[in-house]
């Protein structure tokens, strides 16, 4: 995946470390709320402007942003919604705060007629992004997945054991597929278990891939692109040997401090596997490429603005790189795994076939419902496993290939 700008941000501003953990979870939502919603918001915000804002006004366009994603949104009550607008003005742009007061107390007034009025799905989706959608998966899914990516997701958690009733120590439903879900909101450090390493956090769709290596207790397994090691844990929790590399290495000692605190041992490589070779071919490898992320939108909304047909049409091309890498370090009658966070076909179909078309040593093994806990939808025409953020109470948008080389 490519690196989150939201997370990131969040992650490492100063001021966030001084806050309280519920002002910084509150934070992290309104943030996420407004780009989430940033078009009904700026839409709504427009409406209420007696005259465009000019360029030199941006703080007080967002001042505005965040007083409509409370008052729209978030049920903030009404007389903290206008004040807070105005403070955030601060010093900068003082002649500014009548203007912030009175459209946010209009966006109060008014946010009952405008929100009806609004076409969510085209106001907040950015058109390229809805025109491959609809190309490849149809307009009726493409509105089930752009409503589902407009709400906060639950938070879904991997056990490393089965030993514990960890469903109701969490207060969390467990799913088909093993994972547990429980809503969003809290402070994950302090949830059960944490501390103690039985669980980490991983999407419901996300844990999917490791399960079409089959059974994987005591063999060798290289994964690549490993940070920040959630699946790199599913394989360690189930008896693999595990390698783990990585190219960034802040990224490789967060994959670190994570298998830490789970009690989890793996083998981990700062490398570059476009250079990288391992001294003997693995039967068992996992590539979980640098994508655009868009079947994360869900979790990082800031996706929708950050991304571009110019860097997907980039990533594909990294992908194929890493896809003749990986298959270099197949051993003949291995597995291959080829997975990607986007709903993107030009990073998930497109670049299989046109892996197989190169004449590649390796040919598709097909994937069954049974092997993906019943779950027979998931699986494309092709046999290849492709999951949408509206299926089963919302998932991230992931593909996933099986590969064998060619003996």
């Amino acid at each position: 995946m490519l690196d989150l700008a939201l997370a990131d941000e969040l992650e490492t501003a100063g001021r966030m470390s001084g806050l309280a953990p519920r002002d910084r979870a509150f934070t992290r939502l309104l943030v996420a709320t407004v780009l989430r919603r940033m078009g009904q918001i700026d839409d709504a915000i427009d409406r209420c402007l007696d005259r465009p804002l000019n360029k030199s006004a941006k703080p007080a366009r967002n001042a505005l942003r965040l007083a409509a994603a409370q008052t729209m949104f978030l049920g903030t009550p009404d007389h903290a919604v206008a004040d807070g607008a105005v403070r955030l003005m601060g010093s900068r742009q003082r002649h500014l705060s009548g203007l912030v007061n009175a459209v946010a107390r209009r966006l109060i007034r008014e946010k009952a007629s405008i929100l009806p009025t609004q076409d969510e799905i085209a106001l907040n989706c950015p058109g390229w992004l809805r025109d491959v959608w609809s190309k490849a998966y149809g307009e009726e899914a493409t509105k089930n997945m752009i409503a589902e990516m407009l709400s906060e997701p639950p938070l879904d958690l991997t056990l490393k054991g089965k030993n514990g009733d960890w469903a109701g120590k969490l207060d969390a439903e467990i799913l088909s597929t093993g994972s547990l879900r429980r809503p969003s909101g809290g402070i994950i450090q302090a949830l059960p278990g944490f501390e103690e390493g039985e669980w980490w956090v991983q999407d419901v769709a996300a844990a999917l891939p490791i399960a079409l290596f089959g059974d994987v207790a005591g063999r060798a397994v290289l994964d690549l692109c490993a940070a920040p090691g959630g699946k790199t844990a599913q394989l360690a929790a189930l008896g693999a040997r595990v390698t783990a590399i990585d190219n960034v290495p802040k990224r490789l000692a967060l994959l670190q401090a994570n298998l830490d605190r789970l009690h989890l041992q793996a083998e981990t490589i700062a490398g570059d596997i476009l250079s990288w070779r391992p001294s003997a071919p693995f039967e068992r490898i996992l590539l979980d490429a640098p994508c655009s992320a868009t079947g994360t939108i869900r979790r990082h909304p800031d996706i929708w603005r950050l991304r571009t047909a110019a860097e997907v049409a980039k990533a594909a091309e990294l992908q194929d790189r890493m896809l003749g890498a990986s298959v270099d370090m197949l051993a003949p009658g291995g597995i291959l795994i080829f997975c990607t966070c986007s709903l993107q076909p030009e990073e998930g179909e497109q670049r299989i076939e046109a892996l197989l078309a190169s004449g590649a040593p390796v040919h598709r093994a097909p994937i069954t419902g049974t092997e993906l806990f019943g779950l027979d939808e998931l699986i494309s025409n092709s046999g290849d496993m492709r999951t949408l953020p509206h299926f089963h109470g919302g998932m991230d948008g992931f593909f996933a290939c099986r590969l064998v080389r060619d003996g």
